[in-house]
């Protein structure tokens, strides 16, 4: 069976991963934190594809939720998942100012501690069989600024544990991670704002859901790649930004 868990996979960029690999014959555990239906797009998709697929509720802000909803989603399926995508991610406005010791580490257990977590009770659950874990990170651990400091020091802790883990899981499970710019803007941003971002790329674009996806899906393919980590941005990672991209191109 070819199976994987996405994490966050209900909405916005977990959803549309989740649609791909559905197109692709994968049989998903999607995990939400509260419970919730899939977004109408990837539900279409499911059910059109006729997807075996199940619901499964947790909170990743808990440490030990990680071990926790590896062994639900293997109770239900009567086998591990082979693939691991850990999307989810939780974000926090905080700055050198401003940042605080419990803001901090609930950013660091669910962004990162969590998602080491579920790798290592997935690898455990193979028992030597082969599988994939995908780590969504963000173009920003390659030009890090100070803007909500609590989230960049989590996702650079987890591409940080992306080559740890490659190393120390091979060779049956590959290790890698996706780092994406913007791709789908809350509310916070003004339509002439994108305009004004977009042209600040170096390749003069951002990227769309369907780009993300692409690069999960390779990486789920790609047999003699681990460690590697794919930004998928526009080229944002190859300049410096003085702050986040919310607060430019105003």
């Amino acid at each position: 069976m070819k199976l994987a868990l996405v994490t966050g996979g209900m909405r916005r960029l977990g959803a549309r991963i989740a649609s791909r690999l559905a197109m692709e014959g994968w049989s998903l555990a999607l995990h939400s934190r509260e419970a919730q239906d899939p977004d109408p797009d990837l539900a279409a998709i499911l059910a059109a594809q006729g997807t075996e697929w199940k619901a499964f509720v947790a909170d990743l802000s808990n440490a030990s939720s990680g071990e926790a909803l590896m062994a639900e989603a293997q109770a239900a399926f009567g086998a591990p998942p082979t693939a691991l995508v850990n999307n989810a991610s939780r974000f926090i406005d905080d700055d050198w100012e401003s940042v605080d010791g419990k803001g901090l580490v609930d950013r660091m257990i669910t962004n990162a501690v969590t998602p080491v977590m579920l790798g290592l009770s997935m690898a455990r659950a193979l028992k030597g069989a082969e599988g994939c874990i995908i780590n969504i990170l963000d173009q920003r651990i390659r030009q890090p600024i100070g803007d909500q400091l609590s989230y960049t020091l989590s996702k650079q802790a987890l591409a940080a544990a992306t080559e740890t883990l490659a190393r120390t899981l091979a060779p049956h499970i590959r290790v890698n991670g996706v780092a994406p710019g913007l791709t789908i803007p809350t509310e916070d941003y003004r339509p002439a704002q994108m305009v004004a971002l977009e042209a600040a790329m170096p390749l003069k674009r951002l990227p769309e859901p369907d780009d993300i996806a692409d690069a999960v899906l390779w990486l789920l393919n790609a047999q003699a790649s681990s460690g590697q980590i794919i930004y998928v941005d526009g080229g944002a990672s190859l300049k410096s930004f003085d702050r986040d991209f919310v607060h430019l191109g105003a």
